[in-house]
């Protein structure tokens, strides 16, 4: 019985860390998105654009510009083309319409926390 119970157990994780999510990241590289992100106890609503070069967010009533620069299909760099703020993404799954992905601040400061966090775009055009 106890033996059953190790292999069941021991089958079951060999499966799982078999499954990798789907990323098909090529089809998120351009195009215009929607998004949804917290300001607060607030849940807003976004949109971008983004071409092979560039990326045009909308949110707020405010446009803001950043340059895009890829590092392999599923990572880039987004960089403020005002403020020179960078922001670091990872694609880590996709679905037929949208993607989810995680982000953070791509240059490190010691003396700061760093924050990952998660988001989905959904593809709009």
């Amino acid at each position: 019985m106890k033996k059953n119970l190790i292999l069941t157990a021991a089958l079951g994780l060999i499966l799982c860390s078999c499954y990798e999510p789907e990323r098909d990241c090529e089809k998120y590289k351009t195009g215009s998105f929607k998004f949804t992100y917290e300001v607060g106890d607030s849940i807003k609503e976004g949109k971008f654009t983004r071409t092979e070069d560039y990326s045009v967010d909308y949110y707020e009533n405010k446009i803001d510009s950043a340059t895009v620069r890829w590092f392999n299909d599923c990572e880039f760099v987004l960089q403020d083309i005002h403020s020179k703020t960078a922001i670091q993404y990872k694609i880590i799954s996709t679905t037929d319409s949208s993607y989810t992905f995680q982000y953070k601040s791509a240059v490190r400061d010691p003396n700061k926390k760093l924050i990952v966090k998660t988001g989905t775009a959904i593809k709009i055009k």
